[in-house]
């Protein structure tokens, strides 16, 4: 938690000043209002114990499987009657993940000291996002925790599932890329240079092939630590630039546009989108609300800022349809479908039917995956075996064209 020096206005106009803990500045500001502050100015107060302390930072993040047992467990307990604060206490005792386990236990003394369950949980936004948040604070308002605890657990489950099959399509890929650099290697270090040295004694002239194989290998062994430290450099300066909104805009746009893979990420990334929105139309959130949140848990900059367009489409007074449209996400199908939705008054049960078919379609490309870049592996392979053949072969006839003349 961050401490943060505010400066506001309270009920009466009066300037207020002082500390609060929270997250970040935007759950700060939200604490203040709910405190009947309004914000004027708020600023984090940096901390030597916060700065030093190494052991948080090195923690591992929850994985969704957690998440899963979590809800389905608060879930089982919240429908049989136990309290809601003594569910809580049992969760932490019970579970064996170090970083929710203090999560838990924060919550529950956050809980006894009079807040909410979705007060408590917004404090941990590395454990629960902003969708999990709104989900809670719906059931809270409603009475339908366990329904929205629910709803969470198969959601995090069918995002577990399409993370699982996106991993085991590029296992195959991956395991032959690696190969293939692993290969280049070890030719570069020690085939290579073993043939430039038998080649360089007799003095005759190399094709251009191996002069271009005998290059690269000196390159690569004179030169790998220039190598190593531009990879580095370049991958810093990757990840620094990915962290400005232009930067990571662009980049996730690149995303969508890489060949084969791009289009199969695409439609992975509308599934979970038409899924959430869903799920958070059912719950009760607010339109705008929801479409915003749902674009948020995307992780994708670039899809965002389209579909934040179509919130700000809706708020102008127009169709969920009409910006649908307009945002150039969707394919024809799914417009007709969210169509129907919105004349029917059932958006929830199509953008569901619109999810499901993003998965069907996803589904049936990552089985397809391997077939479609085996051609292109095969390829690559095929012209570096040509090169390596031709750059050592074509010397050697070459000296046994000599021989025979001398």
């Amino acid at each position: 938690m961050a401490v943060f020096k505010y400066r506001g206005r309270g009920s009466k106009g009066e300037i207020q000043r002082g500390q609060i803990e929270a997250a970040n500045e935007g759950s700060a500001a939200d604490l203040l209002i709910r405190q009947g502050i309004i914000p004027l100015e708020i600023r984090r107060v940096k901390s030597r114990q916060a700065a030093h302390n190494w052991a948080e930072f090195f923690k591992a993040s929850v994985p969704l499987e957690i998440l899963v047992i979590f809800c389905r467990q608060l879930y089982s307990l919240t429908k049989a009657g136990v309290p809601l604060l003594r569910s809580m206490k049992g969760l932490g005792q019970s579970t064996s993940h170090p970083l929710m386990k203090a999560t838990l236990e924060a919550v529950v003394v956050e809980m006894t000291n009079g807040k909410s369950l979705s007060a408590a949980m917004r404090q941990h936004p590395r454990v629960f996002s902003d969708l999990f948040i709104s989900m809670i604070q719906v059931g809270e308002n409603t009475g339908r925790l366990d329904e929205t605890l629910l709803q969470l657990a198969l959601y995090f489950e069918q995002e577990m599932e399409t993370r699982r099959r996106i991993k085991s399509a590029m296992r195959y890929p991956l395991f032959v890329v690696s190969a293939i650099m692993l290969a280049m290697t070890i030719l570069n270090i020690k085939v290579i240079p073993q043939f430039a040295s038998m080649f360089s004694r007799f003095g005759v002239e190399l094709p251009l092939p191996t002069r271009m194989l005998i290059a690269s290998s000196n390159f690569f062994v004179h030169y790998w630590p220039l190598m190593l430290g531009g990879s580095v450099a370049a991958w810093l300066g990757i990840r620094i630039w990915r962290r400005t909104p232009a930067g990571s805009e662009t980049w996730d746009r690149w995303r969508l546009k890489v060949p084969i893979v791009g289009d199969i990420v695409n439609r992975a990334q509308l599934s979970r989108f038409s899924r959430t929105f869903s799920l958070m139309i059912r719950a009760g959130v607010p339109l705008n609300t929801a479409l915003q949140m749902s674009a948020e848990s995307l992780g994708n900059r670039y899809l965002e800022s389209r579909l934040v367009e179509m919130k700000n489409g809706i708020e102008s007074g127009g169709g969920i349809a009409a910006t649908a449209n307009h945002s150039g996400v969707f394919t024809p199908l799914v417009m007709q479908m969210i169509a129907v939705g919105e004349e029917t008054g059932q958006v929830d049960e199509l953008l569901l039917e619109v999810s499901d078919f993003y998965d069907r379609e996803v589904d049936y490309d990552l089985k397809t995956l391997t077939a479609r870049i085996e051609p292109i592996l095969l390829f690559v392979v095929a012209i570096m075996v040509l090169i390596l053949a031709l750059g050592i072969f074509l010397p050697m006839w070459g000296l046994l064209d000599v021989a025979r003349g001398v």
